[in-house]
């Protein structure tokens, strides 16, 4: 067992960089430039502090061997920092002029393609709980990663992510945590059992998750090369009803994608 004070000097060799990076993008399609070595170091030094390793080239030939630790690796190094009503234009457009024209005939379905910890899929589930109220809707959530999927069935948030959840949202359907929950909010149990949550891999063949009207595919393709871009948006499309609606981040571009989509708004585009 190595002590914590020599893993502290385990160096990331460039050649070990490069084993994760391939790794990465064979797996989740994720493309890690060279400027990610010091967070690819940093995210995976705890689990070789965990195993008592001292260095990342036995780390990485272990991932072959234990399928549950390669998840772990996949996790740690496909998380991304997200947060409630995240780039609120999109959201705005969502409320004013997709909702109004939803006929009740059938449940409103929307996909939170790359959810993460859960944030983007409850800021959709409270925009449609208090627009649509009964009416049948789903939001859906998925993510590659295992670990970020747990934290979003818990929906416990550290307070200072409530800054963006306009004020009657907040009240309606977020909990104070009291106790040892104390300094979080809760997402209200009634509110979690409308969103359903699973593991998908948006670089492999696509369930059958059925057809949605909105689908979110934000703030993920810029970590994409083009040629994954374009079949992951591809397979993303196939799921979506026509005429329904397909939203990116505001950073990203479908620009060069060879899609049929016409542009509503900015990053907002409906499929024929």
């Amino acid at each position: 067992m190595q002590c914590e004070g020599t893993l502290l000097n385990v160096s990331l060799k460039d050649s070990e960089f490069i084993s994760f990076q391939q790794m990465i993008f064979r797996i989740a399609g994720i493309s890690l430039s060279s400027a990610k070595k010091s967070l690819v170091a940093s995210r995976l030094a705890k689990r070789l502090k965990h195993h008592g390793l001292d260095s990342y080239a036995v780390y990485f030939e272990m991932l072959s061997e234990q399928h549950d630790e390669l998840q772990m690796a996949v996790d740690l190094l496909t998380t991304n920092e997200t947060y409630f009503f995240r780039e609120p234009k999109h959201f705005e457009f969502l409320r004013d002029r997709v909702l109004p024209q939803h006929q009740p005939r059938r449940p409103f379905r929307i996909w939170s393609a790359a959810c993460s910890s859960g944030e983007e899929v409850y800021t959709l589930a409270m925009l449609l709980a208090d627009r649509l109220g009964e009416e049948p809707w789903e939001v859906f959530g998925s993510d590659i990663s295992t670990q970020v999927l747990d934290k979003a069935r818990k929906g416990v948030y550290p307070m200072e992510r409530t800054r963006d959840i306009p004020p009657a949202l907040l009240r309606t359907y977020c909990l104070k945590g009291i106790g040892s929950q104390e300094g979080h909010l809760l997402i209200d149990p009634v509110l979690r059992k409308r969103v359903r949550l699973a593991q998908i891999n948006l670089n492999e063949t696509l369930p059958n998750v059925g057809e949605f009207d909105v689908i979110f595919l934000r703030n993920v393709m810029i970590y994409f090369q083009q040629e994954t871009k374009r079949q992951v948006v591809s397979r993303l499309l196939t799921k979506l009803c026509s005429g329904g609606i397909f939203v990116i981040g505001h950073s990203e571009s479908l620009n060069g994608l060879g899609q049929n989509l016409e542009s509503l708004a900015p990053s907002i585009y409906r499929k024929p």
